[in-house]
């Protein structure tokens, strides 16, 4: 059976981080809310979160569904897939060690959404202008230098290499990570020049995983979509003014 993945259709999002690591393993899985007919589309995903009888129910999308089981949070589908697709480490202590690589990256992508909405999800990026220019600046001197380095330091100091950010053999963190770059190449394509001079493993690590051939036929494909004003990572050129 297919696994069964739900996020907001048109959008990268979350669920990108979840769609990297079923297309690396050539999963069979079905993207539920880009689909037309009877249980597929939005309405499928928002009956399952708005279910008064269904136990365990979701709170927010990227969820996946295995059989009856629905898991939620990348994070989370990320550590339940990971043994399953072969892309967590073989070691179980390892594995801790990749789940908190991995909430790591859920809190940096936290703070990305952040510049664009620091105030409320609930107002429009224009209600707010002032305020994101504010939290862009910070982010961009303070929090890239301190997320990027830190992957960087993971890299150089895994025992195993520094191909990869743990164990001796890609990850879901690797993919993570390759999303995390080329989404603040997109959003800030100023601050993140000659990034690689910087974070040189980050960079390698980030064109190595581009190459990987199901990776380049998912970005080659129409299942890749572009980044956009409604995702996650956006690119206001008033918000990119380091570099």
């Amino acid at each position: 059976m297919a696994y069964e993945l739900f996020y907001w259709d048109g959008l990268q999002g979350r669920g990108e981080f979840v769609r990297l690591a079923l297309e690396e393993a050539g999963a069979d899985y079905a993207d539920v809310s880009r689909q037309a007919g009877p249980g597929k589309g939005i309405g499928a995903m928002m009956q399952i979160m708005e279910s008064r009888s269904e136990a365990y129910i979701p709170f927010a999308p990227p969820f996946l569904r295995d059989g009856d089981l629905i898991v939620p949070h990348v994070a989370n589908i990320l550590a339940y897939l990971g043994p399953k697709l072969g892309l967590s480490p073989e070691e179980d202590r390892l594995r801790h060690v990749a789940n908190g690589l991995q909430l790591t990256i859920t809190d940096l992508v936290a703070e990305v959404h952040d510049t664009h909405h620091p105030i409320a999800t609930s107002l429009y990026y224009e209600d707010q202008k002032e305020e994101a220019k504010a939290r862009s600046a910070a982010f961009i001197r303070d929090r890239i230098p301190k997320f990027l380095g830190y992957f960087e330091r993971v890299l150089q100091q895994n025992p195993k290499g520094s191909r990869h950010s743990v164990g001796n053999a890609i990850s879901h963190v690797d993919l993570s990570l390759f999303q995390v770059i080329e989404g603040l190449l997109y959003a800030f394509p100023r601050a993140m020049k000659g990034y690689k001079l910087q974070y040189p493993g980050l960079g390698t690590l980030h064109d190595a995983v581009r190459r990987r051939p199901n990776i380049a036929a998912y970005l080659r494909s129409d299942r890749r979509l572009p980044f956009n004003q409604d995702d996650i990572f956006r690119h206001y050129p008033e918000l990119d003014q380091a570099g």
